[in-house]
């Protein structure tokens, strides 16, 4: 198992120098991968060129290149640039966002998200490897077939054919998927006691193509709190978890929310969502289970944190990325530290 990195996305409380020296960090300590992510603010590809050019060794991903934003041309093109300028070291992963963002943000209808990301899968790897982009899907056609469009091929020479592709997934079928056309798994609220049956799904999509588990890159995006007491760490990551499971998407479809059903938290998550919907955010928080959170971060000294890694590890993760609660940028470091401590201690790292 190997350390990540998750910036996520530029907010009032970070600035893009914070994530720099983070990044910067994390590329000294040898981490393998620093992400970032956008929702309907700051951009993923824009920060990853930034930090590409600022970096040596580690490489930079996409946690996620929204699907609605982008149409599969202009993403493989962001993607062949940055693996360019970067020397090879870009990882590109995608996902559908939600309804609100991809209908309210985008102009793009949500509907048949599977269908629309195998498409758009597609079409990245043919323009990505060079090959004519000519392709007739029930949500993409190129060219347009009544005017003056032609089959292209992308018109430069990216550093390789194939750049690593990663789906943000959550729900079974769309974890089956990633197996079947990713290199990689993008996973939130991952928690090794309950990963086996999201695996199975994935394991039944890599048995499709004729693939296994092995090769297939499992990458948990798990908040990371050090601190000797566990219950004050948690409480750091409760109104994260609160607006995830209770506010992320409409009482109707909010897959974060049917996440933590499947993981037997279903009271607990409907009584989240209730009370974050009637904008009692501070009681939705409270009402996060410790069990929950615990389970799905690292928490505490550094020797409970390697324990759990042991167990991340166990549970099929292969990069494991840390998101940082912190305060600022200082303890932000600290804190990468203290985690590639906490993995050597392990004795579960590459």
């Amino acid at each position: 198992m190997r350390l990540g990195l998750s910036l996520g996305y530029q907010t009032a409380w970070s600035t893009p120098a914070d994530h720099l020296a983070l990044a910067q960090e994390a590329d000294r300590l040898g981490y393998s991968v620093v992400w970032a992510a956008e929702a309907y603010g700051s951009d993923s590809p824009s920060m990853l060129a930034w930090i590409a050019g600022q970096t040596e060794r580690i490489d930079v991903g996409s946690a996620v290149m929204q699907i609605p934003a982008r149409t599969p041309a202009a993403t493989a093109m962001t993607a062949a640039t940055i693996d360019a300028i970067s020397g090879g070291r870009f990882r590109l992963g995608l996902g559908v966002s939600g309804p609100q963002v991809s209908e309210g943000w985008h102009g793009v209808r949500f509907g048949k998200p599977l269908a629309r990301t195998r498409e758009f899968v597609d079409i990245v790897k043919l323009a990505i490897a060079r090959k004519e982009v000519a392709y007739d899907g029930a949500h993409y056609t190129l060219p347009l077939p009544d005017g003056p469009g032609k089959a292209l091929r992308l018109g430069f020479h990216p550093p390789r054919e194939h750049i690593p592709i990663y789906l943000a997934a959550v729900g079974p079928k769309n974890l089956e998927l990633a197996g079947e056309i990713a290199d990689g798994w993008l996973a939130v609220f991952y928690a090794p006691e309950f990963a086996a049956d999201q695996l199975a799904s994935v394991a039944a999509g890599r048995a499709k193509v004729g693939k296994e588990l092995a090769g297939f890159d499992v990458v948990p995006s798990v908040p990371v709190v050090v601190g000797d007491d566990v219950a004050s760490c948690a409480e750091l990551v409760r109104w994260y978890a609160a607006l995830y499971v209770g506010g992320m998407g409409s009482r109707e479809q909010n897959f974060y929310n049917q996440l933590a059903t499947r993981m037997g938290y279903g009271d607990a998550a409907r009584e989240v969502q209730d009370l974050y919907l009637a904008k009692r955010q501070r009681d939705a928080a409270a009402a996060v289970p410790m069990e929950f959170i615990d389970r799905t971060s690292l928490l505490g000294p550094k020797e409970r944190i390697a324990e759990r890694m042991r167990e991340y590890a166990a549970a099929g993760v292969t990069t494991l990325s840390v998101t940082l609660f912190v305060a600022d940028r200082d303890s932000g470091i600290a804190t990468l530290r203290t985690c590639a401590e906490a993995l050597e201690l392990a004795g579960v790292g590459e």
